[in-house]
């Protein structure tokens, strides 16, 4: 995954007034020394030339201690602008959750973003970007000719081809093919729940790069290698439906195949699904109502342990808001509080769905599952204990947070146990 370093950055400057070199510093929270940039290329044609300075006003997140920003960032650039277009909330990130969750429209407005990317030797793609900083931008000392700016834009491509690379190598690295007559076991579950984690992180890094790009859908399709979605999506859109529900036959065996993909994905046909479930959503089952799922107070099924966890992290967030303490206060109470978070989230995903029946469920998938809640849960306590010589929190919260996690930890063993006697 790319560094994305903005909420860590205090200050800066980019130097581009010698042509193919930007040098530069950046001082970051938590670092005593700035980091030197020395990197080959140019800037975007806003900046080529420039001696461009930042300063961040906000408040800022020390960078973690349990990775290394190389202290000389050598390599080559990337993208380097002050005036990438982007949307920007006009009432606080909260709020406008709220109302995206609602279907509410929410007040927003284009802006100028610093976007600072660059491919580090010791680091990889590392990436500052912000609508917030306060910018000083020099005259420009020279300006990229035609030739130029077409030769940024290669370079630019192919540094993101070639961290994009190594994506696709850590994902094939976690290919999981286990023979097809193979009962998969909660260990089969588990390499394939990693490679799942490899391709989302390179779908992310793409959506990341290419959000605003008029292509999008093509890049990221044919960088995922989704080739029915993107040859649909270069076609005009009758023929593209009519592509993906065709049947008829092809000269050659690949066409023929690629044709049955494609009707895996047909259109018509999943709307008519999501149609029929919106209509008739799947009911819980009665008689398993208190052990396998309880209904909140939205309505909204969900598993007890999840929502205990769920509502356990949410009750320590409250607390810490009242306490005034945050996750930018410290580093191991911003892992303590997220990795809580995300137990809740991991317990939901392995839980939720046994409300409309186990037999929908393998057993080993949700092992399978449950380790991984149960590793954010062992993040979580180690998180805790660490805070807790801090004094950052009292007394009482820490006592009652570490038998919470405790007791959820034993919970998450007890049904782990319990779903693999299913298999026995």
């Amino acid at each position: 995954m790319a560094w994305r370093i903005h909420e860590s950055v205090r200050r800066g400057e980019v130097d581009n007034r010698q042509r193919g070199v930007v040098h530069g510093r950046i001082w970051l929270d938590g670092y005593t020394e700035p980091v030197e940039l020395d990197l080959a290329g140019n800037a975007c044609p806003d900046l080529a030339g420039c001696l461009l300075t930042f300063e961040n006003p906000g408040k800022t997140i020390p960078m973690r201690t349990d990775a290394l920003m190389h202290p000389e960032q050598r390599g080559t650039i990337g993208d380097l602008t002050a005036s990438r277009k982007v949307r920007v909330f006009d009432i606080p990130f909260e709020e406008a959750y709220e109302k995206l969750k609602q279907k509410v429209p929410v007040p927003e407005h284009m802006a100028n973003c610093l976007y600072l990317e660059w491919f580090s030797e010791a680091n990889g793609r590392v990436v500052i970007e912000s609508t917030d900083y306060k910018l000083t931008i020099s005259a420009p000392e020279w300006t990229l000719s035609p030739e130029e700016e077409l030769q940024r834009q290669r370079d630019a491509a192919a540094g993101f081809s070639g961290f994009l690379g190594k994506l696709s190598e850590a994902l094939a690295a976690q290919k999981h093919q286990p023979p097809e007559d193979k009962e998969w076991d909660e260990f089969d579950y588990e390499q394939f729940m990693r490679e799942g984690d490899a391709r989302t992180d390179k779908y992310m890094e793409l959506l990341d790069k290419y959000m605003d790009h008029p292509d999008r859908d093509q890049i990221v399709a044919r960088e995922m290698g989704w080739t029915c979605i993107e040859d649909a999506l270069e076609e005009e859109p009758e023929e593209a439906d009519a592509e993906f529900r065709s049947t008829a036959d092809k000269d050659s065996d690949e066409p023929a195949n690629r044709a049955s993909d494609r009707e895996e994905w047909d259109v018509d046909e999943i709307n008519r699904i999501c149609a029929e479930t919106a209509e008739e959503p799947l009911q819980p089952d009665p008689l398993t109502e208190g052990v396998d799922w309880i209904r909140r107070e939205n309505g909204d099924i969900t598993h007890p342990l999840s929502l205990r966890a769920f509502n356990a992290s949410v009750t320590l967030s409250r607390k810490c808001r009242q306490l005034g303490k945050s996750k930018a206060d410290d580093e191991d109470l911003c892992a303590f509080l997220s990795e809580f978070q995300i137990t809740g989230a991991k317990l939901a995903g392995a839980l939720n769905g046994l409300a409309y029946g186990r037999d929908l469920r393998e057993g080993p998938f949700t092992v399978a599952y449950l380790k991984r809640a149960l590793g954010h849960l062992h993040a979580a306590q180690a998180a805790l204990e660490r805070v807790t010589p801090k004094n950052l929190l009292p007394e009482e919260t820490v006592t009652e947070n570490r038998a919470e996690l405790f007791a959820i930890r034993e919970e998450i063993l007890r049904l782990m146990d319990e779903f693999r006697g299913r298999n026995s």
